[in-house]
């Protein structure tokens, strides 16, 4: 059972960073990201920037620490299909750049795409399967049975 708790653990390190890593620059400076947005079509990009550094930021601590496991990641997994099709689900095509050059960004966010979709189902297993013992969930649960009994 506790190789299990290891494995959980880690995978919630792991599965966290990404995020915490990715949101955090975005709340210090949004312009990368509101220009992906707005290149996608959406409104508001700058506020959808920093909105979304702000969901990466604290879904990636949730998940880190395993509070609201389930929920944080259902959000992210749909959070994550929704950045793959929206924002790598097509062809790069800079003009001015050689024929190559785009096929090989082309071929990046393809995998990108891939990736996230990947990502999505790992947060659908921890959804599934929850934090694991070594989470606030847990600590909490017993918390919670210790005041009902």
């Amino acid at each position: 059972m506790q190789q299990q708790n290891l494995a959980v653990l880690a995978g919630r390190i792991l599965l966290s960073l990404m995020f915490i890593t990715a949101g955090y620059p975005k709340l210090i400076d949004p312009s990368g990201t509101a220009g992906m947005i707005a290149g996608a079509g959406l409104p508001a990009a700058t506020a959808l920037a920093y909105l979304a550094g702000l969901f990466e930021l604290v879904a990636g601590l949730f998940v880190l620490v395993g509070f609201q496991t389930k929920v944080t990641s259902l959000l992210l997994a749909a959070f994550c299909v929704f950045t793959a099709l929206v924002f790598h689900g097509g062809p790069i095509n800079i003009p001015d750049f050689p024929e190559g050059a785009n096929g090989l960004l082309t071929m990046f966010n393809g995998l990108m795409m891939w990736k996230n979709i990947t990502i999505a189902g790992g947060f659908l297993v921890l959804a599934a399967f929850g934090a694991g013992a070594w989470s606030l969930d847990a600590r909490r649960g017993s918390a919670l049975k210790s005041l009902a009994a």
